[in-house]
């Protein structure tokens, strides 16, 4: 299946500086429909007004982690099919499990670069 280029894509991260790295490799992908929110709650708001394609969120945010974000995505009927991915700075196996188990699509660690982007979401639509 050909990806989206069009599709939204909504960047969660409380870290502005690793939003606009992420948003810079999704442009180097071809993707131009960027959305960000700085945490969870601010991401499940947005989540709530618009129809996003996809969702790439940090773990470690304050008030609301990725990883509640995600429990509440897949919670909610509305917004369970979105497409997830978790980004973290840990390679804890416990989170992958317990992200995993949430039901996130794919889990990328940091650093990565544009290809190990688009390997993941490749592998999310595939």
């Amino acid at each position: 299946m050909a990806l989206d280029l069009s599709m939204p894509i909504l960047v969660v991260d409380d870290y502005k500086t690793m939003i606009r790295i992420i948003r810079n490799l999704l442009k180097q992908l071809g993707f131009q429909d960027i959305d960000d929110a700085a945490d969870g709650s601010e991401a499940l708001a947005k989540l709530n007004e618009r129809k996003y394609g996809l969702v790439i969120s940090d773990w470690n945010m304050e008030p609301m982690t990725g990883y509640e974000l995600l429990k509440q995505v897949r919670g909610n009927p509305a917004l369970e099919a979105i497409p997830f991915i978790m980004v973290t700075a840990e390679a804890k196996s416990e989170n992958v499990v317990a992200a995993k188990k949430a039901g996130v699509n794919n889990y990328i660690v940091k650093p990565f670069n544009a290809q190990t982007l688009k390997d993941k979401i490749e592998a999310v639509f595939a």
